[in-house]
């Protein structure tokens, strides 16, 4: 996997890099920090050896006086060496820097909080966007395959794609205990594809893997602490309408979307890849937001009389609606919910992302290229381009059919 084309910067001090498995948070560290001493908690017997005595760590240190940083990669299997760590920041014989890597939040969560008050930078690693593979970005294959770097460089990414789950499920959430039924969990997985790009309804995701709301609830926040996936709030600021209080859900990659969600004769291949193009524009849209640094967030809005803005981008220097349709055509009708949002923000810029090949402006909202917009969106660059704010000059405006 290449890492010389990745956005995230490192950190100045010592870090916590979060990201789940497959990112390529081990590639970048070790092309970033080469002489680094590292020690990867996936290897059984480091894991059995800091597991047994944890302040071995100090003794592992004082063996490489050259090493200047620490790697620790996947903490979160030993959590007892988060204490080392912090009070060898706080008193150590010489100042190191510690950069700690995690595909988990669970473990993590008492310690890393105390490291991170001013200690421990954070930061996130996600999937490829689109501008670091350049010409190498194929719209269609991250569709189908996704952009997790494991399995985008994998000799057959199908079968990578097809046994990530299953790695997760065995490594992760059944070998740290994280959940008591397994099959319960995984008939979970199958039934939470369905929410992905749609509000979050636990009640309904519980009927259809036949275990109970509450559990649900708790496999929910499994797949969140495990980052393999999120939930978008609704924008409420200054809210002039009613609106429906569901966050949205989303898988954290198309693909692991596409290889979850089961797919028959009674399934529309439309509606699968409606939601994976929505998808793979929500994925896009948080790394670009946390390799800027995290201040912008994302949401959705949907009001109760039916109109919705798949996403919502809010920060310092942001204020963006858009709108995904899997469509080589606009209509008049599809920017209407886009111009609902910008009569209540006149301030916001908005966009309709679609298939087609050139940029349109209908009825004063502008329509760009979808794989045009993710091939141009970086973290350096704002969301929306220069000159498409918003009062835009009209290019074309296409007739609704009769």
């Amino acid at each position: 996997m290449e890492s010389s084309g990745r956005f995230l910067q490192a950190p100045a001090g010592s870090c916590l890099l979060l990201g789940p498995r497959g990112t390529g948070k081990s590639t970048w560290l070790r092309a970033r920090w080469p002489q680094a001493l590292t020690l990867d908690l996936l290897d059984a017997a480091t894991q059995r050896g800091l597991q047994a005595r944890p302040e071995r760590l100090e003794a592992l240190i004082a063996g490489r006086p050259e090493a200047d940083t620490v790697v620790i990669d996947e903490v979160q299997r030993v959590p007892a060496l988060l204490d080392v760590v912090h009070r060898w920041i706080e008193s150590g014989p010489r100042p190191l820097r510690f950069v700690l890597t995690g595909s988990s939040a669970r473990k993590l969560r008492r310690g890393a909080a105390n490291l991170l008050a001013g200690r421990l930078v954070r930061a996130e690693m996600h999937p490829f966007m689109a501008a670091e593979l350049g010409a190498a970005f194929d719209l269609q294959r991250a569709l189908r395959e996704g952009l997790v770097p494991l399995v985008w460089s994998a000799p057959d990414p199908e079968a990578a794609l097809r046994s990530y789950a299953a790695l997760y499920v065995r490594e992760e959430v059944q070998a740290e205990a994280l959940v008591r039924d397994v099959g319960g969990f995984a008939r979970f997985l199958e039934a939470i594809s369905f929410s992905h790009g749609g509000l979050l309804n636990l009640a309904e995701v519980a009927r259809e893997c036949e275990v109970g709301r509450k559990t649900v609830e708790g496999y929910v926040e499994v797949l969140e602490d495990l980052l393999l996936g999120f939930r978008v709030p609704v924008f409420a600021r200054r809210a002039r309408r009613q609106l429906v209080a569901h966050d949205k859900f989303y898988l954290f990659d198309a693909g692991l979307y596409r290889s979850l969600r089961p797919a028959g004769p009674l399934d529309r291949a439309e509606e699968i890849g409606g939601h994976a193009l929505e998808g793979l524009v929500a994925q896009h849209l948080r790394a670009w937001a946390a390799y800027r640094g995290g201040l912008e967030r994302l949401h959705h809005w949907r009001t109760r009389a039916g109109s919705e803005v798949d996403f919502v981008v809010y920060g310092p220097a942001t204020f963006a609606a858009l709108e995904v349709k899997r469509s080589a055509r606009v209509e008049r009708r599809d920017v209407r919910a886009l111009k609902t949002f910008r009569e209540d923000y006149p301030e916001a810029t908005a966009a309709l992302l679609y298939l087609g090949r050139e940029p349109l402006v209908v009825d004063g909202i502008p329509v760009l290229p979808c794989e045009t917009f993710l091939r141009d969106l970086r973290p350096d660059r704002a969301l929306v381009p220069a000159g498409l704010g918003p009062n835009p000059e009209p290019v074309a405006a296409p007739e609704d059919p009769p």
